[in-house]
């Protein structure tokens, strides 16, 4: 019976790490949503291009580029596309829908299911965000339009030695800038443009000299650069 007492009194010992053992608590991950695709935009003269965002569909990556002229829809070009005889005949269809119908809002072409609502996604998003950049251009130029660096464009004037058209930047009433848009492709015109050019800038005015060797050149210069200058006011 004596013997029993310490053996029950070691159990117990050995027990205790066991009672006072405390499980740890468990860190749930928090998930955090994936961002939304977004849609890209760059420029190309007076026209926008927009890239929509990649859809991603059980038949492969669909994403829709598309080029606007203000609000227009001039061009539509798929950047990304199912690997798919019936996507390959499908796509020609939603592109000319697009151009005509000016809008995501187009059938959905028959075998193609899945593209076509791909195609429709990532093309509204390209349409949403050319109008996004369209308003918040308008709302930045607002009343400082006026007092910003002006761009006209003078007529085009046809020589016999080919088209010739100026583009004047003005800065409030000064002449600041003068391009060339169109002019004849030949070595004494590309000679005598720098020569009118800097010319005009000190005359502030399109009276000035005919370059020797470019005369038919330089009156169609003067011509557009008057016109330019008229519509100014």
């Amino acid at each position: 019976m004596n013997r029993a007492i310490p053996a029950l009194i070691l159990s117990a010992a050995a027990l205790v790490p066991v009672w006072r053992y405390a499980p740890s608590t468990a860190t749930t991950p928090t998930a955090t949503a994936e961002p939304a695709p977004s849609a890209s935009t760059s420029t190309s003269g007076d026209s926008t291009v927009v890239s929509g965002p990649t859809i991603d569909t059980e038949k492969g990556p669909v994403q829709v580029q598309a080029t606007f002229k203000g609000e227009k829809i001039t061009a539509v070009k798929m950047l990304q596309q199912p690997n798919h005889p019936q996507t390959e005949a499908a796509v020609p269809k939603l592109i000319e829908e697009t151009l005509q119908a000016q809008s995501a809002d187009i059938d959905t072409v028959s075998g193609a299911t899945i593209t076509s609502g791909a195609y429709r996604k990532s093309l509204q998003a390209a349409i949403d965000e050319n109008d996004a950049s369209a308003s918040s251009s308008n709302s930045a130029s607002g009343s400082a339009q006026e007092s910003a660096a002006r761009t006209v464009a003078g007529s085009t004037i046809n020589t016999s030695k080919g088209d010739v058209q100026v583009q004047v930047t003005f800065d409030g009433d000064e002449i600041s800038a003068v391009r060339m848009l169109k002019q004849p492709n030949h070595p004494q015109t590309e000679a005598a443009v720098p020569v009118l050019i800097k010319a005009t800038l000190e005359a502030q005015s399109a009276d000035v000299e005919t370059v020797s060797g470019a005369t038919i050149t330089s009156d169609g210069y003067r011509k557009s650069l008057q016109a330019a200058l008229d519509a100014k006011g």
